[in-house]
Parts: structure tokens; sequence; C-alpha cells
């Protein structure tokens, strides 16, 4: 993606919370989307893929089953619900799932999982429907942050502790849910702006392709990606906002918009992978050539890593789905009546045309 010096800028990541010094681990599941090429066999750099997390912050909160008003319980012997939010067309979704799949059949955990299917009362129903089923843990994959209420008070009923991952629900932490594992999502948003400014100079006008509304993942992209722009390139004029919802069919219907009404653009801020490939083909679609308009995304999906390489895009800040091993680690240490964090912060890389080929591998 870096086309120019600041590799550095994409590397950075602040200290933020993690989890303890026994969670050091990575998981190496990687899923291909729907029009990948490769032939599914991991790389050897698909072994440094895993979710990693950074030192915890002094004074960092914890949770324990004493303060939440949990049980001890083994968990092997204990039946995990897993709640995905959203369609697994998404190479994120595929790869999210597969990791909590892999790691439950790793370590012989008996495991429920339901689809939402990007509809968000039919997630209530499916972690309800969880619940119903017997579930004694629970790892949700939230659509929307809020509207969760009927389920924190049938899981409180039950005394199930709930390990919320990617998204978080606006509840409180160790009363209504126990950890939160995700990104640093307003870091990934300035990351974003850095490449951005790199790419163009810091001038022009630049837009946003905005993920779905209602969750904290697209208003902290968002503002970590103003508040950079601002503070580093006022000549960067931000001039079109509009939703792609996170796909890649709107991600290019909105694109073919915006090169229409703001032909003078000259980048595009898609809030994740699937929006900016679908920049990618509207700008095709419209004659334009790899270079014309920047384009910065966050994920890491093995396809816009190829597009950073073939020069479609200029950067990609990564999101690593891989949530099983850590999420798995987190129930284990909790349910053995340790501490783990409220806020478990992942450690996200970066691909840009330095590494992206060599990189390639650890993509999703």
């Amino acid at each position: 993606m870096q086309r120019t010096t600041h590799r550095s800028l994409l590397l950075a990541r602040p200290v933020v919370v993690a989890l303890a010094a026994a969670v050091a681990l990575t998981a190496t599941s990687c899923a291909k989307s729907e029009d990948d090429a490769a032939d599914g066999k991991k790389s050897p750099a698909a072994a440094d893929a895993g979710q990693k997390v950074v030192t915890p912050k002094p004074g960092s909160k914890t949770c324990t089953v004493d303060a939440y008003g949990g049980r001890k319980i083994d968990l092997k012997d204990a039946t995990v619900g897993f709640s995905q939010s959203e369609k697994e067309a998404n190479p994120f979704r595929i790869a999210e799932t597969q990791s909590i799949k892999d790691e439950a059949a790793k370590r012989g955990v008996k495991l429920l999982t339901a689809n939402a299917q990007s509809q968000f009362s039919k997630q209530i129903s499916d972690v309800q429907d969880l619940l119903a089923k017997g579930a004694d843990l629970l790892v949700i994959a939230p659509l929307n942050s809020d509207g969760w209420d009927p389920v924190l008070q049938a899981a409180a009923a039950k005394k199930v502790p709930i390990v919320t991952i990617d998204r978080k629900i606006n509840a409180t932490p160790c009363k209504d849910y126990v950890s939160f594992i995700a990104s640093d999502f307003v870091e990934q948003g300035r990351r974003a702006a850095d490449r951005m400014i790199e790419a163009t100079g810091g001038k022009g006008e630049v837009a946003i392709l905005l993920g779905s509304a209602g969750n904290n993942v697209t208003t902290e992209r968002t503002r970590g990606f103003k508040e950079r722009v601002t503070e580093k390139a006022p000549g960067l004029k931000i001039v079109f906002e509009q939703t792609g919802d996170f796909t890649r069919e709107k991600g290019q219907q909105v694109t073919e918009q915006l090169i229409q009404s703001k032909p003078a653009i000259k980048g595009i801020y898609a809030e994740n992978d699937e929006m900016g490939l679908g920049a990618v083909a509207a700008l095709k679609g419209a004659g334009k050539k790899a270079g014309d308009i920047e384009i910065v995304t966050v994920d890491g999906t093995r396809n816009a890593v190829q597009g950073v390489v073939d020069g479609w895009i200029s950067g990609v800040i990564e999101s690593n789905p891989r949530f099983g091993p850590l999420a798995f680690q987190t129930l284990d240490t909790f349910t053995q009546g340790r501490g783990v964090p409220q806020d478990i912060v992942i450690q996200d890389s970066a691909y840009s045309a330095d590494n992206a080929e060599q990189d390639l591998g650890k993509a999703y």
C-alpha cells in the first residue's frame, strides 16, 4: 500500500489493554473468499498470522467469576455457544467462524453455532436459543452495539458468562459481559489516515465509504480517520461520506455515484476491504487506471492484499479475525477463577507495497 517512505506510520501501534501473559498465543486459521484463486493451503507466513495482544496497561480492569456472579467450571466439560452476526460471504466472517470452530475442536469443547444472516432480530433469538439448548458460555460477534437487554437478562438469569468479539455491546463490563476482544478501531482509522495523507501528499478531496450504522466499528474507524486528517493534513478535504454497509456490492454502487458527482476525488477510505474491492471494481468499470485514485482499506483479506500487490489499493490496515484461541483462552482462564481483562485489544499489522507480496500468506 505504501508506495513511499513512511512505513512506520502503518506499523506503529500504541500500548493498549491486553490479556495477561498467559495468553501469548496465535491462531493460524485462514479462509479464502469466493473469488480467491489460491488453493487454500497455508503458506509458511500463515503461522505468524494469529492474533497477538500487547502489554497490559498498569491498572487495567479485570473480571473474575466472583465479581461477575458466575461459577467455576471446567471448560472441557462445558458447552460453548457462538453467535455469528453476518452472512459468511465476507472473508472476515468466514475466517472468524472457522477460527472459533477450529479452536473448539482442538480443545475438545462442545460448540453450538448460529448465524444471524445480518438480521439483528434473528441474532437476539439465536442467542436465546443457544441458551435454551444448554450453552454454559457464550461468544458473541454482535451485529449492532445496542438492543441486547433481552439476551443480557436471559444470560444473567442462568449465570452464563459472555465474551464479545469484534464489535462491542453497549453494556457494563463484568456485569453484563466478561470481556470484549477486538482491535483498536480508532487507531485503525488513524493509521488509515496516515496512509491516505502519505499517498495523496496531504492535499485534495477524499471520500469515506462508511461501514454499517449502529455499531462501534464504523463510529470509531470514522472518528480516528477524521481526527488524524484534521490534526495532520488540513489540506485534505473530506467531501463525501456514504455507507457501503461493509459489502462489496454496495461499495461499488456508492463509488460509481462518487466518481460521477466528485470527479476530482483523489482518495477513498473504505472502512473494510469488501467496500474497497467494490471501489476498485467501480474504478475499473469507469476506465480508471491503478493509482488514479488512492484507496485505503481496513481488514487484511487476501484479495485486498493482492490489490496492493497489483497497485489498485494503496494500503490495508489489518483487523485480524482469528478470535478462536484468544476467546477460548479467555473463557478458560475466567472459568478457572482467575481474572481476565475487561478489554482485550489486538495488535494489528498492515500491508503496503513494501510487504504485501511477501506477506500475502498471512492474509485471509
